[in-house]
């Protein structure tokens, strides 16, 4: 059966699914970093969108990749 649509909020889009490939690739591209990098960090930190982008950012900054 097909999703509700009349049933939206933005509770999904809080997180990453990490099992999910499009969902790291999306956090990889959209923060600079490696696919391999982008799933550690999920696996690290849990799936809040939020402090992934804000991990992935550190990490790129500090160059240790």
């Amino acid at each position: 059966m097909a999703d509700d649509k009349s049933k939206r909020d933005n509770r999904d889009r809080l997180n990453v699914a990490g099992s999910e490939e499009y969902e790291v690739r999306y956090l990889a591209e959209k923060t600079g970093i490696s696919g391999a990098e982008a799933q550690d960090l999920v696996k690290r930190f849990g799936n809040d969108r939020e402090l992934l982008l804000h991990q992935a950012q550190s990490l790129k900054m500090s160059g240790k990749r």
